[in-house]
């Protein structure tokens, strides 16, 4: 096997979010966000989309997985310690913003919630982790929805901002990376997560949504230069969704068809995020769109001199598009799909497994933008089967694990900058999409189920002992 020398110091680890695997529901004073109202089940994000949904919780219809998560709020320093045990350089995890605003627009920062992220991050410092943090992943307080509209108020900016400036003040010699919005461009296909609100059948869909967009870019340039002037040595990125489109096949058609996909779902955030401006399709877009936003005096300042230091990406499937795609069957993938690929498998969920998708990716971004990237999401949700003797013996996982890593390899010696490298759901929590604890990404398993039951007890899969090896030899044993 080809060996692969990745750079000195890359940051292997493993990625999560609060909301999936923090729990302490109610805990610490903790408000109410977007995924404390999202039940388990394959239809939990129709049931959030849902004309006149509430936000209420419904204990008596509904079980809310992410109420409890997998208890990371009480088994934090367990976890910690089998992380550090595989040799993680960094941890990726998110702050939920409603542990240190609860209703999101208080005027002081709630000390519980600062407390325990104290605690946090200390226990990581101890093991020599370094802090990867999500400043917002999909959980915004319901009260900014219900009140303000989610990101569709000018207002939530402001609350933002004293948001990221009490966790900066808070965390400047605990934390040196950030990143602003966790895959930022998904408000595209599924706006109710990152954005805060649902399209109604009867309103307008364009003009909220690249409103609500405007006011994110806004709000991002504000945390960047708020984490430059705090803490200088600190490194801040943006978060985006990438999956490489392919047209179908030569058709010029589908193939500026493919290229339009890309641009405007792949492109259109980095560009301003990273460029500092909006790009000329996006441009055209809108006035083709009769979309006109408000802009106030002095945004397009701000955002050209807010932009980020590197880009943070989640890779998990390509997406293959063509323009009329009637007669051909249907993709599914990571908020997106397209038709399928007949030259790709497909995981147990039907996400298209594509490891040269991921080098593809990272030329396509440095060639784009010329400036660090970090694959800070890649992984395979799948089923587990615990044997009788209690091991896991997940070799498709290290399959795909494997194959996008030396993926990546490639990339470094095409010439990308590639920062490191912390694989989705390092430990089992709960899916996203769909509230299902089934549906696994990590090297070490956790007791708990669909239904709720379980012990919560951690097992190391087979996949534990092989990204130690993967760690400790920087890439060259695989």
């Amino acid at each position: 096997m080809k060996s692969y020398h990745f750079p000195e110091g890359f940051l292997w680890g493993g990625a999560t979010a609060a909301n999936q695997m923090e729990g302490g529901f109610g805990e610490g004073n903790k408000g109410l966000n977007i995924a404390d109202v999202l039940p388990g089940g394959k239809e939990r994000l129709s049931i959030l989309q849902t004309p006149g949904f509430n936000f209420e919780i419904d204990k008596e219809k509904y079980y809310y997985p992410n109420h409890e998560g997998i208890d990371f709020y009480h088994r934090y320093k367990e976890d910690i310690a089998l992380f550090a045990e595989m040799g993680f350089k960094v941890f990726r995890m998110s702050i939920a913003w409603t542990r240190i605003f609860p209703n999101g627009d208080e005027l002081e920062a709630n000390e519980e919630g600062l407390a325990f992220y104290d605690r946090v991050f200390d226990e990581l410092h101890k093991h020599g982790i370094e802090p990867v943090v999500t400043i917002s992943h999909y959980e915004m307080p319901v009260n900014l929805v219900k009140e303000y509209g989610g990101w569709r108020s000018r207002e939530v900016v402001t609350f933002f901002e004293r948001y990221v400036n009490a966790i900066f003040n808070r965390y400047k010699d605990k934390v040196k990376y950030w990143m602003t919005f966790n895959e930022i461009n998904s408000g595209l296909v599924m706006p109710i997560m990152g954005l805060g609100f649902s399209i109604q059948k009867e309103e307008d869909r364009y003009t909220p949504t690249f409103q609500a967009f405007h006011h994110q870019f806004v709000a991002s340039a504000i945390a960047v230069k708020a984490c430059h002037q705090i803490i200088p040595d600190a490194k801040i990125g943006c978060m985006i969704l990438y999956a490489p489109v392919y047209s179908y096949d030569s058709n010029p058609k589908n193939v500026m068809y493919a290229l339009q996909e890309e641009r405007f779902f792949n492109y259109f955030c980095g560009d301003v995020q990273v460029r500092g401006e909006y790009p000329a399709f996006i441009n055209r877009y809108f006035k083709e769109h009769n979309i006109e936003l408000d802009i106030r005096e002095g945004d397009l300042e701000l955002i050209k001199e807010g932009t980020v230091d590197y880009i943070g990406f989640s890779y998990y499937m390509s997406r293959t598009e063509k323009k009329e795609k009637s007669d051909l069957e249907n993709s599914q993938g990571n908020l997106i799909g397209g038709v399928k690929n007949p030259f790709l498998k497909a995981s147990d969920w039907g996400w298209e497994i594509d490891p040269e998708g991921l080098r593809i990716s990272l030329n396509q971004l440095y060639d784009r933008y010329q400036v660090p990237l970090f694959v800070v999401e890649n992984g395979l949700g799948a089923y587990d089967k615990v044997e009788e003797d209690g091991s896991i013996n997940d070799d498709y996982r290290i399959d795909y694990l494997r194959e996008h890593i030396k993926a990546m390899g490639e990339a470094i010696e095409d010439g990308v900058d590639l920062m490191g490298y912390t694989s989705w759901g390092c430990i089992d929590l709960v899916s996203a999409s769909s509230g299902e604890f089934s549906k696994r990404y990590g090297f070490i398993y956790v007791d708990k189920h669909d239904d709720g039951s379980g012990t919560l007890e951690r097992k190391k899969k087979k996949s534990f002992f092989w990204y130690k090896d993967v760690i400790a030899t920087n890439g060259e044993k695989l």
